[in-house]
C-alpha cells in the first residue's frame, strides 16, 4: 500500500490545475496570463509531489541541463509575455527532459489497452527510444 501525504495530494491538484490552465491558455490563442499561471502552478505542484530537493536534483542533472534550460527559459519567456516562442521552447525542453519516461508510458498504455491497433502502436512506440 502506497501512502500519500497531504502535501502530495495538494501537489497533484496543483499540477492538475497547472495543466488545465496551460491547455486553456493554448486554446485561447496562447493567452500569456493563463500560460504563465499554468506554468507556475505546474512547477509548484511538481515540487510538492516529489519534494524540493528531488525536483532540484531532477532538473539540474548534468545530462538534463539542455532540456532544463529550454524548459525554464520557455517559462521565463512566457512570463515576459512572449507566449508562442515560450511555449515552443517549453515543449522542446519538456520532451528533452522526459525522453526516458516515454517508452515506459507507451509500454504501460500498450499493455493496458485491449484495442489491437492501439496496442500494436504503443508497442512500436515503446521500442523506438532508449532509456539512456
Amino acid at each position: 500500500m502506497i501512502s500519500i501525504t497531504e502535501w502530495q495530494k495538494i501537489g497533484v491538484g496543483t499540477t492538475g490545475f497547472g495543466i488545465f490552465f496551460i491547455l486553456f491558455g493554448v486554446l485561447l490563442y496562447f493567452d500569456s496570463v493563463l500560460l504563465a499561471f499554468g506554468n507556475l502552478l505546474f512547477l509548484t505542484g511538481l515540487s510538492l509531489i516529489i519534494g524540493l530537493r528531488r525536483t532540484f536534483s531532477f532538473f539540474f542533472q548534468r545530462h538534463k541541463l539542455k532540456g532544463t534550460s529550454f524548459f525554464l527559459g520557455g517559462v521565463l519567456i512566457v512570463l515576459l509575455r512572449w507566449p508562442l516562442l515560450g511555449m515552443f521552447l517549453e515543449t522542446y525542453g519538456f520532451f528533452s527532459l522526459f525522453r526516458g519516461f516515454f517508452p515506459v508510458a507507451f509500454g504501460f498504455l500498450g499493455s493496458a489497452s485491449n484495442t489491437p491497433f492501439l496496442s500494436a502502436l504503443f508497442q512500436r512506440l515503446q521500442g523506438t527510444s532508449s532509456m539512456v
